[in-house]
């Protein structure tokens, strides 16, 4: 019996990084010796123990075998015959398919894992194997993202006949989301959707998205040319934001996708165009409730923020009431001014025109201004709140207390 440290945890000790899970893998044993030595048994696929005194995984070494269309369709091959390279052999990408002894500290790497860490590249590691999991297409285009790496070319090939078959045709809404959802998560979530586009992956999953690519938009604001190209530049810009607010540029153009030839390359209303676009999708992929409403927000109002200082001060107050959930949240507030400073920033420019720039600037320095203002107003401050009375009109008398006092900020240059 040995025991192998395999998987992602040796993937991140190389890069230098510190993993988050460690899973195990055991040669040579037995369910029954596992539980003789204390282990406790879970799952029911194929047997995983549970350490008698950390609680860590650990997973008799097998095979696995193909049975249905679905990604979960497998039976498995576990005896004391089953070496490791059996178990590794099964991984998808040879950056996962090195196993490190537990004893010596050995890293055991079969299929060139290193050298392609070293290279950044992305490579499965069997044909066979890598063609029986659809979810595998996705999961290289999040580990694209991930990690910043590029794919095998005979990897994306294997990929591109994947989705040509329809493979992915067979993957839950649910798996989809999840990967969607841990790539936003990373740096480089422009990788995932570009290499998902590269390999046809985007046009089964969001095929809404992909259809950005063939929208012109108007060179002397976006020299990039299509409104795909301008999603992929924003999201670049977004390599340090939440993942709200990534999903929220993935789809803050959706809307584009539907403008009328003749119209184009103007693209007049496209942000209520979305609207019904990303309620859809988000159906579809049974995306939660947080992501949805925040990229139906950054879809709606993303063209307006530029005119939040000229806007009247009840209208400006009413807007960044919106944005920022009624004044309660300043970080979805946050969250919004980066979705507008991306979808501003990702363009093909040699440089950000200066009043662009001055403009969003004094977007940001009002929306904040007005935000930290209306928190700061109480109804008790309005004159004789006592024996004002709270019927439906109270909460329009309020408001117009608040633009009063906003105003006076406003006259003073304040906002």
């Amino acid at each position: 019996m040995k025991i192998y440290q395999v998987g992602g945890s040796v993937r991140d000790e190389i890069l230098g990084r510190k993993p988050h899970d460690f899973d195990y893998v055991v040669v040579g044993s037995s369910a029954d010796e596992m539980l003789a030595l204390g282990y406790k048994q879970v799952g029911k696929g194929f047997p995983v123990f549970l350490h008698p005194e950390n609680g860590d995984e650990y997973a008799l070494a097998r095979r696995e075998i193909k049975t249905g269309n679905k990604h979960t369709d497998f039976d498995f091959v576990f005896d004391a015959s089953i070496t490791l390279e059996d178990d590794l052999l099964r991984r998808d990408f040879t950056i996962n398919a090195m196993a490190k002894d537990m004893k010596s500290g050995e890293v055991i790497d079969p299929f060139g894992g290193q050298a392609d860490i070293k290279n950044k590249i992305i490579r499965h590691v069997n044909d066979g194997h890598f063609a029986e999991d659809p979810l595998r297409v996705l999961r290289m285009c999040r580990f694209a993202a991930k990690l910043g790496f590029d794919v095998a070319p005979e990897t994306m090939e294997k990929a591109r006949a994947m989705v040509a078959g329809g493979q992915l045709d067979y993957l839950c809404a649910e798996r989809v989301w999840k990967e969607i959802e841990k790539a936003l998560d990373t740096e480089h979530f422009d990788k995932f959707v570009s290499t998902a586009r590269a390999c046809g992956a985007l046009k089964v999953i969001l095929p809404e998205v992909d259809k950005l690519w063939s929208v012109p938009e108007k060179t002397v604001y976006h020299p990039e040319g299509n409104s795909g190209a301008h999603t992929l530049l924003a999201l670049q810009k977004a390599k340090n934001c939440s993942a709200p607010v990534k999903f929220g540029l993935l789809l803050h153009d959706v809307g584009k996708g539907e403008t009328p030839a003749d119209m184009l390359p103007a693209h007049h209303g496209h942000e209520n165009v979305g609207l019904p676009l990303i309620k859809d999708i988000c159906q579809r992929l049974k995306v939660p409730n947080k992501y949805r409403d925040f990229a139906l927000l950054c879809c709606e109002k993303h063209m307006k923020f530029r005119l939040l200082p000229i806007m009247k001060i009840g209208k400006a107050l009413d807007f960044v009431r919106e944005i920022s959930h009624e004044f309660k949240d300043s970080l979805m507030m946050d969250d919004f001014m980066n979705v507008c400073r991306c979808d501003m920033q990702g363009r093909a420019l040699a440089e950000m025109p200066p009043q662009d720039i001055d403009d969003f600037e004094k977007a940001c320095k009002r929306c904040r201004c007005i935000f930290q203002k209306a928190r700061d107003i109480r109804a008790t401050d309005m004159p004789n709140f006592a024996d004002l009375p709270k019927d439906e009109n109270f909460g329009l008398r309020y408001r117009e207390f608040m633009i009063s006092e906003i105003r006076k900020k406003d006259e003073e240059g304040h906002c």
